[in-house]
This record gives structure tokens, sequence and C-alpha cells, in this order.
């Protein structure tokens, strides 16, 4: 059991007692921002804005820029999200105003659940482009974080520092396939869109291991975590979504 203590928590012994509690602080928001999430409470964004910002900084300490620029993405898709979503909330309010059927609706989805005003959508032959699109920019601009690595490790100097394709590692190629699962997830969200949590339950469950092999314990164990809750807020919102359609039917 202690080896096994040591093999998960022993590089913590060599960090700076801040740069553990910013990770723990991290880790929490994180989760909390999840479950917010998985009940579309609109506080899932300002409280994700902590834990990413606090990530951003963290990250770029230690020199993991694929997952660095990860979570500058999610701040900055935070924001876009927290704009959509309130629009969303004002734009049923304003219906309900003019509407009395869709405020019966909405009254209906209340009873159900308290943060009914956001509304859920399914993932649209639209959104296809964009995600591919999204994917593809994001393990090419990783790829090339990456392949200049030496030079930015360098203190981004040429001298003496060697490129190539042939210093990536399976670390580096699994950095590059999950920040893509992750942007695209995170744009979904933003989007309202209900496919959003298959791409984190795959990504999350892939960054586990990945985020073990880095040393990153708490992170690692922050992903165990945040695949359950994306497991469970699939059929929450699958659920959600069911209620709003009958509500509209009714």
């Amino acid at each position: 059991m202690v080896e096994l203590l040591n093999g998960l928590f022993g590089q913590y012994a060599d960090y700076p007692t801040l740069f553990i509690a910013l990770e723990l602080i991290a880790v929490i928001f994180g989760v909390a921002s999840v479950l917010l999430a998985s009940k579309t409470n609109i506080l899932v964004f300002p409280i994700g804005l902590i834990s990413t910002a606090i990530f951003v900084y963290l990250l770029w300490k230690w020199q993991l820029f694929g997952d660095m620029f990860i979570n500058a993405y999610y701040t900055v898709m935070s924001i876009y999200g927290w704009l959509n979503w309130s629009k969303n909330k004002e734009d049923s309010k304003h219906q309900d105003h003019i509407n009395p059927t869709s405020q019966q609706q909405n009254e209906r989805l209340k009873n159900t659940d308290d943060q009914s005003t956001i509304q859920v959508e399914h993932l649209s032959k639209k959104d296809i482009p964009i995600l591919a699109l999204l994917a593809t920019a994001t393990m090419a601009f990783v790829a090339l974080v990456y392949y200049f690595r030496p030079v930015i490790n360098n203190q981004f100097s040429f001298d003496g520092a060697v490129l190539g394709l042939h210093l990536f590692t399976w670390v580096d190629y699994t950095d590059m396939l999950t920040t893509a699962l992750f942007l695209m997830a995170m744009w979904l969200m933003a989007r309202r869109k209900i496919e959003h949590w298959l791409l984190w339950i795959i990504a999350d469950a892939i960054s586990v291991p990945l985020y073990f092999y880095k040393g990153l314990t708490f992170t690692a164990l922050q992903y165990v975590v945040f695949t359950f809750i994306a497991i469970w807020a699939y059929y929450e919102w699958q659920r959600r979504y069911r209620v709003q359609s009958n509500a509209a039917y009714a």
C-alpha cells in the first residue's frame, strides 16, 4: 500500500506547496463545474473559468503546452458559452411573456427540474463541418507546438535545438487526440448540444491513464470523476430533452 501511494503521490514531494494547493482548488472547481453542467446550470461557466485559469498557469509552469492550450481554449469558450446560455435563457423568458403556451411548457419543466430554462438540443448536420474543421485545426496546432517544443524549452532559441517528428512520443499523439476531442466537446457544450457528453466520456477516459503517466495524480483522479459524471449527465440531458419535447406537444 505504501509503495502504491508513493507511486501515485510521490512526485508531489518535490512540488511547491502553492502548486499542490492550486491543483487541488482547480480540481474541486472543475468537478463542481461538470456537476453544474449536468444540470444545465449556467453557473457552470463562471465556476469553470476559475478552474481553467488556474490550470493554464500550472500547465505553463509544468511545460505541458498541449494541456495548457486546452484550458486556454476552455477559458475562451466558457465566456462564449456563458453568453450563449444567457441569451437562450433570456429568449425563453421573452417567449414566456408573449406566448402563454410556452410559459405553461416552462412551468411544467420547472416542476420537473429547477434549471429547465436552458433548452438542450441534438447535434445537427450543419455542426459536422465545423467539428471537422475544429478537430483538424486543433491537431495541427498541437502538433506544431510539440514540433517546436525543443525551441520553447530552450527559452525560444533555435541554438542547439533539434527538431523532427521522430521526437514525438505516444503521449504527444494521444495529447493531440484528446485536445481535439475536448475542444469539440466544449464547443458543442457552449451550443447546448447533448452529444457533447459522448466526446467528454471518450476524452476523459483516455485522459485518466495519460495524467497518471504525467505524474499529475490529482488531475488524473479528477478525470476519473469526470468520466462517471459525463456518463450520468448524458442520460440526464437525454431525459431533459424528452421532457422539453413532451412539454412542447402538450
